[in-house]
Parts: C-alpha cells; sequence; structure tokens
C-alpha cells in the first residue's frame, strides 16, 4: 500500500570511509583513494572514492585488481573504529529531526518525517538542511532522497550521486521510475534481468505495463510484487533505531604482537575509546570481553562480568587486563586485539557514583577529558603509557 501522505527521507554518505579519510587529512581530498586490505590474496576493496570509481574500482573487488586499474591510487587500510565514531555523529544529528530513524547500516539511514513538517518545514527542506548540516558540522558529503516510501527514497538517493538531492513528488511514483533500468528494481538481480528482458521488458515502465497474468506465470508471487514495486508501490514501515547491545573495538597490527606489554597499551587505547562511546551514548555495561587473535588466525574470546555497571575506562582496562593475563601464553603471536562491553543499561541522571569515591573521581576526570577532546581533538589528551612510536592509531 502506497500512503501519498508520508513523507521519507533516506541519507546516503558518499563513499563513506574513503570520504573520512580526506576529512582526516585533507592532502588527499579529489584523488582517487582505495580503503581496503594490501593487494595480497585476501585483500578486497571496503570503499573507492569517485575520483577511483571512474577507473572502474568498485567495492569488494580484488585490491590487486583495483590498483591495475587505477595504478595511482592512494591506498589505505582504514580505520574502522574511527568510522563508528564519524558515523555516531551523523546519526545523532539525524535522531534530531524525528525518533522514526532506522539506521540501515554505518553510512546509510531511512528517516520518516511526516509528523515533524510543521515543526521543522516541507519534506524538501528539511532534506535540505540535514545535508547542509551534515557537510558543515561533520565534514561529509551525502545524497538524499525524498519520497512516499523506502523503496523510492532510496532509488532516488541513487539518482545523482554524489552529492544530490532528489525529491519524488506524491503521485509520481511511476513517472520518476519508468525510465530507470530494471536492474534498479529491488528484488531484480542479474537472473531476473535477464529473464525480464526475454519477455522484452528493458525498463522499469515496460515491467509495470507487463501484463501481470505474464508476470505470475514466470516468476509467480514474485511476478505481483516486481509489478507492485514497478508503480512505486511499496511497504513504508521503518525499524527504528534502537539502542547497541554491545559496544566495542578492535585493531588488527601490520606485525603480530610478541609481548604482553604491547598488548597491554594497545588494549588501554582500545579501552578508552569503548568507555568514550559509552559515555556519548549514555550507556553503562557490566560483561567485558576480550577478543584476541593469533598469527594462525585461530581466535579465542573470553569474557568477565562486573558487579555493576560501568562506563569508566580504567574499569573496564583493569577487567580486560585481568582477562589477557589470564590467556596469554609464552610465544604467542598476536594479530589482532579487540575489546567490547555488554550487558547494557542506560546511565540515568539520578545514577550517581556513590558506591565507590574512587569511581566518583574517575567519572568526573573522564568527563572532563571528554570535553577537551571533543572541543581539541582525539590527541590533545592521552596516557603516558599510549605515547610513542607504536601507538595505536599511528600518532607519532
Amino acid at each position: 500500500m502506497v500512503y501519498e501522505d508520508r513523507r521519507l527521507i533516506h541519507i546516503d554518505l558518499d563513499a563513506f570511509f574513503a570520504s573520512v579519510e580526506e576529512l582526516l587529512n585533507p592532502g588527499i581530498a579529489g584523488q582517487p583513494i582505495i580503503v581496503g586490505g594490501g593487494p595480497g590474496r585476501r585483500g578486497v576493496v571496503a570503499s573507492a572514492s569517485y575520483p577511483a570509481r571512474a577507473y572502474g574500482v568498485r567495492s569488494a573487488m580484488p585490491t590487486a585488481q583495483a590498483l591495475r586499474l587505477c595504478t595511482q591510487a592512494i591506498l589505505i587500510p582504514g580505520d574502522p573504529e574511527r568510522y563508528s565514531e564519524i558515523s555516531d555523529q551523523v546519526m545523532a544529528l539525524l535522531s534530531k529531526y524525528t525518533p522514526l530513524m532506522e539506521k540501515v547500516s554505518i553510512d546509510e539511514a531511512f528517516l520518516d518525517i511526516t509528523a515533524c513538517e510543521r515543526l521543522w518545514g516541507p519534506a524538501e527542506e528539511i532534506a535540505r538542511t540535514i545535508q547542509r548540516r551534515v557537510k558543515e558540522e561533520v565534514g561529509l558529503p551525502s545524497s538524499l532522497g525524498v519520497a512516499a516510501n523506502k523503496l523510492l527514497a532510496k532509488m532516488a538517493s541513487e539518482e545523482r550521486k554524489p552529492g544530490g538531492l532528489v525529491v519524488v513528488p506524491p503521485g509520481q511514483e511511476a513517472v520518476f521510475l519508468a525510465p530507470l533500468p530494471v536492474e534498479r528494481l529491488w528484488g531484480v538481480g542479474p537472473a531476473t534481468a535477464q529473464r525480464l528482458r526475454a519477455l522484452g521488458v528493458e525498463a522499469i515502465g515496460e515491467l509495470a505495463r507487463l501484463p501481470l497474468h505474464l508476470l505470475e506465470k514466470e516468476f509467480g508471487a514474485l511476478g505481483r510484487v516486481l509489478q507492485r514495486r514497478a508503480w512505486g508501490r511499496a511497504d513504508s514501515l521503518l525499524t527504528p533505531h534502537r539502542e547497541p547491545k554491545s559496544m566495542g573495538h578492535e585493531h588488527t597490527f601490520a606485525r603480530d604482537l610478541t609481548t604482553l606489554r604491547e598488548v597491554q597499551r594497545y588494549l588501554l587505547d582500545l579501552c578508552e575509546r569503548v568507555g568514550r562511546r559509552l559515555r556519548g551514548h549514555r550507556m553503562r555495561g557490566r560483561t567485558i570481553t576480550v577478543k584476541l587473535r593469533h598469527s594462525d588466525f585461530t581466535t579465542l574470546t573470553r569474557s568477565a562480568t562486573l558487579p555493576r555497571p560501568t562506563d569508566l575506562d580504567q574499569v573496564i582496562y583493569d577487567q580486560a587486563v585481568q582477562i589477557l593475563r589470564r590467556e596469554c601464553r609464552p610465544g604467542m603471536r598476536i594479530r589482532l586485539v579487540g575489546v567490547s562491553i555488554s550487558n547494557l543499561t542506560p546511565r540515568l541522571p539520578s545514577q550517581l557514583d556513590l558506591f565507590d569515591q574512587r569511581e566518583a573521581k574517575l567519572s568526573r576526570l573522564h568527563r572532563a577529558v571528554d570535553e577537551i577532546q571533543e572541543r581539541y581533538g582525539d590527541e590533545a589528551l592521552q596516557q603516558a603509557s599510549l605515547q610513542g612510536p607504536t601507538n595505536l592509531c599511528g600518532i607519532r
């Protein structure tokens, strides 16, 4: 069923990983950038800037093939933790416009702004404001689509990438879809497209006009679904954003770590990141999990549960180190370390740190550090043990 009075926005952050790398290093802006694994046997492209895409580079392509297509590309291994943090900033901005938000992935979301137009203005105006604020306040380009349902909003956002904004007016759904290649429609993969071409269908408008009995004969129940979508008819229900069940960070090293001291230093940085995210979401957690991957790719995870929830870096780190020391063995070679916290609960304003004076002091300290780092950047304050050439983030 189409709800012609509903207005949904789909936002897609353009070439997200590559755009974040340009944001962090403006000197490479506008150049062909590939974010992904090395050109070895397993390396694949996670994201490519639009100048790299002009050479045929695509996500999920083997990195070696991508570098053959674009020999001058800048290859960056990427920083998943930083991408997650910046994604959180964007989602927090979006949530200010409507409580009906569905986060689809790290770089895209749907917003139902139907009931918010009296507050924020017409749907197109809201979309333009969001696009501008994401660029000005976060520093990232985005493409947006505005339509009556999720299908059309997403297809509209894809129409003028990068940096586009396309509005499908109510009642114009079929007109918007008609000239588009049939492959653009949800549910039409290469095999289905080939079968449609055998029926003389190249564009979505031709699919919409095809007799239903022919589609049902060829595709069964899917035929009716495809024709409804070709007319722009699709469900508009969103699955609103829910608080995460866990938060974590992990890092894969360029060289294997061989000493407990090295692993502990990196573990401290990861715990600080986890604590900062918890406080940003106003959450606390009880169950700490440490993940270790060895040089032979065997992976070990161990957990411990605290007597009460926490959002303090040091408390998380103290428990993580206990787990680490129990599991470390002589001769271990560690290629990945991760820390996560689960069993989350909201931190309510009335939850004062009355149990432990040390925790109360740590809580005040962490919040002061958070404010400084938010204003001046993550490098503004760091623990002394994180200084030096082997800092996880590659700083100094």
